[in-house]
């Protein structure tokens, strides 16, 4: 089981988790997407995975600006993790 919190909060837990490149994705029905809004103008490029799309993590008013990313159409090799979130900046993440 690994989980995702930040200010003591769950943003996702699931046991279906995939490790790809030392962050794990949480599949997409075990995120609470009521903690994440889209940050539509903030993208990343990956050579293998294709574009990221980025998530800021808010919680009791807080934010933490781009903690969170997804492929939403990842290159051919990455397709396992299609729409799956990742976490990072300062989001505890738990296996």
């Amino acid at each position: 089981m690994a989980r995702a919190t930040w200010n003591n909060v769950t943003l996702a837990g699931s046991d279906k988790f995939i490790v790809v490149e030392n962050n794990c994705y949480f599949p997409p029905e075990a995120a609470h997407f009521e903690f994440l809004r889209e940050h539509a103008g903030y993208h990343t490029e990956c050579p293998w995975k294709g574009t990221a799309s980025y998530y800021d993590v808010i919680v009791d008013g807080q934010t933490n600006p781009d903690a969170a990313w997804s492929y939403l159409k990842p290159k051919p090799k990455a397709q396992n993790i299609t729409r799956y979130v990742a976490f990072w900046k300062g989001v505890r993440v738990e296996t």
